[in-house]
């Protein structure tokens, strides 16, 4: 039997197609069937009054680490870094991620409203393993949450790293020359091991034997997925972008600390920014620069760009503060809503099913009681597939 459910008498933010007053939102069977202000409601389904009351997508986090590393554990739930070996692409992040319903990280996400959520290896390694986009509603096994999965290649340029390999380890690469040459060396090797199973298609005995790591860097190499390149630094990510150019594949940039440097640059290259953290403080030389004006620098150059947390670097809750303070800084308020909604949903490639109220698309809704920005907004009710899955 289907289940019908009426949002009704809210203002709606669809997020790409205006702002509805008393708007209706009519959903059958968890997708949105139809949006508008003179949607008819069936007999027998659930209503919800939203009178007075905030509709909009649910929140889309872009780059996390909840669930992968469990708050409140230590080093028993701490399981994003596979720190022994500088390239590691065969690790997937879906095999450390807990779902439980009580981990602090996606019950914070739950509460606030992120619906959905792209969860990322560290940055450790300067291949580090595939990143998955799940929705946060814990189910019974984590498989049952992904949207999208794999949903790219960590990689990571600049201090990490080195640190960890350089001085910790004594071995490669302890330089940003050393970072670079271990990712092209794996990507060449992935080539070569791609081109030799082409050539001997016909020839079993002539293939080369199953490599785990060169079958997860084919992945990128045919243009699957992206690559998601960690790197705070300029100088950093035209590292990043010159590789991925010379293999011809796909990146994104994750955190852009100094995208204000390069932001007309970036445009040009096509390539989209995931920008953060910012409420935290700068713990390295390479976030010295971090500042609520590089969204704004963003925008302005035409930089396509998604803001995030990096939790658990910083709590996953702060995700819409952070886009408040965008705002502050001069990002158009419409831009900012964009940034945690619609773009980071087309960034990491679900946006036929999230970021924004539509026709067809997920029934993943949060209704407030206030502006979506202002910081005393309360977060009333989470939806998530069309089951209300978290009341204040």
């Amino acid at each position: 039997m289907q289940h019908v459910l009426a949002i009704k008498g809210g203002k709606i933010y669809t997020i790409t197609k205006g702002v509805i007053d008393e708007g209706t939102i009519l959903i059958e069977d968890g997708k949105i069937k139809s949006v508008g202000k003179s949607v008819k409601v069936p007999e027998g389904a659930e209503v919800i009054d939203a009178k007075g009351k905030v509709v909009m997508p649910g929140l889309v986090e872009a780059h996390c680490h909840i669930g992968i590393w469990e708050e409140k554990i230590g080093w028993a739930g701490s399981d994003g870094n596979e720190a022994t070996d500088p390239a590691t692409p065969h690790m997937r992040a879906l095999d450390g991620i807990k779902a439980n319903a009580d981990e602090g990280g996606l019950l914070a996400a739950l509460e606030t409203g992120i619906t959905t959520a792209q969860i990322l290896p560290g940055s450790a390694n300067v291949i580090g393993g595939t990143g998955v986009v799940i929705k946060t509603a814990p189910k019974v096994v984590t498989d049952e949450m992904v949207i999208r999965g794999p949903s790219g290649m960590k990689i990571a340029f600049g201090e990490n790293p080195r640190r960890v390999y350089g001085v910790e380890q004594k071995k490669t690469p302890s330089t940003r020359m050393g970072v670079a040459g271990v990712l092209r060396e794996w990507l060449q090797k992935a080539k070569s091991y791609m081109e030799k199973k082409e050539r001997f298609k016909d020839e079993p005995e002539k293939l080369p034997e199953v490599d785990m790591r060169l079958e997860a860097l084919e992945l990128v190499l045919r243009r699957e997925i992206p690559l998601r390149a960690h790197a705070h630094r300029a100088d950093d990510v035209a590292t990043a972008v010159r590789i991925a150019e010379e293999f011809g594949v796909e990146m994104s940039w994750e955190h852009a600390t100094e995208g204000h440097r390069i932001a007309e640059w970036i445009a040009e290259k096509g390539i989209p920014a995931v920008w953060g953290p910012s409420l935290n403080a700068r713990p390295k030389w390479e976030m010295r620069e971090l500042s609520f004006d590089t969204p704004k620098a963003f925008y302005e150059a035409g930089v396509k760009f998604a803001i995030q947390t990096d939790a658990v670097g910083s709590s996953i809750a702060f995700l819409p503060l952070c886009a408040g303070m965008a705002v502050k800084h001069g990002l158009p308020y419409d831009e900012a809503l964009k940034a945690i909604t619609i773009t980071p949903a087309e960034i990491l490639g679900v946006d036929d099913r999230v970021g924004s109220i539509e026709k067809g698309k997920d029934a993943d809704l949060r209704i407030l009681d206030g502006d979506p920005l202002e910081l005393r907004t309360r977060v009333e009710m989470v939806i998530i597939d069309g089951e209300i899955v978290h009341r204040a």
